[in-house]
């Protein structure tokens, strides 16, 4: 079977795309990516030409996007080309040059696959027949085999393991069949023009290192490295794909979610096999390391309030409980309340208002308070409670520290966090939603009522 035949049969064997769809080629003007298109060409499909000049090689970069467009002109097909000031934006953005131009490229791409489904929304309504748009770079195997390596030695566990895919969302790889060799042997029969790059050669990169010291010294102890490295990338993908499944029904069972917050129950996650790696499988999602794991086992003996925190979350333990909750923002809102009305806030919407002469009968309903008018001066102030804050929680003659009234009724740091309170002459007249102050309670004597409801946020 020659490479075309192959390339042919690997599109088919992982589904990749269809002979109708359209094609944008990620070209460099290298080997891989001019046999890239020169397979699809022969292959019959229906290609445009994408290619980044990162501007980090001086003339050799207009270089090649100047043989880059000529090549798309030989194929008589479209050719897109983007200078982008790489140095400037890693600068920036605190970025290594290759994170750097990996992010330039992408985010080009992915804006240039957007402008292409547009035009196929007006295909379809203008009845043409429907089309995909595909994205697709020239990875292969020998690119497979470097990443599987450094994935390994950065730890970056089973996940790293499997390589690269030939798949993934609309970016497609399909010539992760192929190694080095049989591209350039394809390049050479079909006289095919291509050019290099001299940095391929320097060890400066971490790729470029594996590429041309490691796996050769391994080869030497190792001959035949490569294809048990590409035979192990496909059993680790496999073993993937179980681990995740694994994985997925396990989080089922532990996590439950309420709001913005994932509750697990200490005593279930401490009964659970490989304990440290599903924890991880679970804090991943929300900033945190692999080197924080440990840190959150911690979490799992400490007492009620320690946390662990990543840039975006924390994990609180809360009594039996583990709280992934985001990161709140410290500088809470103060509202005047000067007269009667509604009024937003982040926890819902207040709404105040005066009853004269008292008819009806007192609410026995958290979410509205009932204060005595007579002992109400505005302005009054909504603000989330901070610590120090007292109040005579109703019904009671000694004041009470918040704090202490929020614990014993057994809210989390979260649920405090999100507690407020109006106030009135740096007196607590309301811990909204919760319980009035003693002090400005009806009698029996209270002619007019000022009546706060509260409407919870959905």
């Amino acid at each position: 079977m020659n490479l075309l035949e192959k390339f042919k049969a690997y599109i088919k064997q992982h589904n990749l795309f269809q002979p109708k769809d359209k094609l944008l080629l990620a070209v460099s003007g290298g080997v891989d990516s001019v046999v890239l298109c020169e397979l699809c060409k022969q292959a019959g499909y229906n290609f445009i030409i994408a290619h980044c000049n990162f501007q980090l090689r001086g003339e050799e970069s207009n270089r090649d996007e100047e043989f880059v467009i000529t090549l798309a002109k030989n194929y008589g097909v479209e050719v897109l080309a983007k200078k982008f000031d790489t140095e400037k934006y890693a600068a920036e953005n605190k970025l290594s040059i290759q994170v750097a131009a990996r992010e330039l490229r992408y985010k080009w791409f992915d804006e240039l696959l957007n402008k292409m489904k547009s035009d196929l929304h007006a295909e379809v309504a203008n009845c043409q027949p429907p089309t995909a748009y595909w994205l697709l770079t020239a990875h292969h195997a020998n690119d497979n085999i470097e990443t599987l390596l450094m994935n390994f030695f950065k730890g970056t566990g089973i996940g790293g393991l499997h390589g690269i895919l030939p798949k993934q969302g609309n970016l497609m790889r399909p010539l992760l069949f192929a190694k080095k060799e049989e591209l350039t042997a394809f390049a050479l029969a079909n006289n095919l023009r291509f050019v290099e790059d001299a940095s391929n050669a320097s060890d400066k990169y971490t790729r470029n290192y594996f590429r041309n010291q490691l796996i050769p010294g391994l080869q030497k102890v190792f001959p035949q490295v490569e294809e048990n490295l590409l035979h192990n990338i496909d059993r680790f993908r496999e073993i993937a794909q179980l681990y995740q499944q694994a994985v997925n029904e396990t989080k089922t069972k532990l996590l439950e979610y309420k709001g913005n917050e994932v509750h697990i129950p200490v005593l279930k996650l401490l009964k659970t096999k490989a304990l440290k790696t599903i924890l991880f499988e679970v804090i991943k999602d929300f900033g945190y390391t692999a080197q924080q794991t440990d840190e959150v086992v911690g979490l799992l003996q400490s007492e009620t309030g320690k946390y662990v925190q990543s840039a975006t979350h924390r994990i609180i333990k809360n009594r039996n409980w583990l709280i992934i909750a985001p990161n709140e923002n410290t500088e809470a809102g103060i509202f005047l309340l000067e007269k009667e009305g509604h009024l937003e806030f982040a926890e819902g919407r207040l709404h105040l208002k005066k009853i004269v002469n008292i008819q009806s009968p007192i609410l026995h309903n958290p979410l509205a308070a009932q204060l005595n008018a007579a002992e109400i001066k505005y302005p009054l102030i909504l603000r989330k409670w901070k610590p120090g804050d007292y109040f005579y929680p109703l019904g009671m003659a000694k004041k009470k520290k918040l704090n202490r009234f929020l614990s014993d009724l057994k809210f989390s740091v979260t649920q405090k966090e999100k507690t407020w309170v109006i106030e009135m002459d740096k007196k607590i007249v309301w811990v909204v939603g919760l319980r009035i102050d003693d002090r400005f309670k009806i009698t029996d004597n209270t002619k007019d009522i000022l009546q706060i409801s509260l409407t919870v946020a959905k």
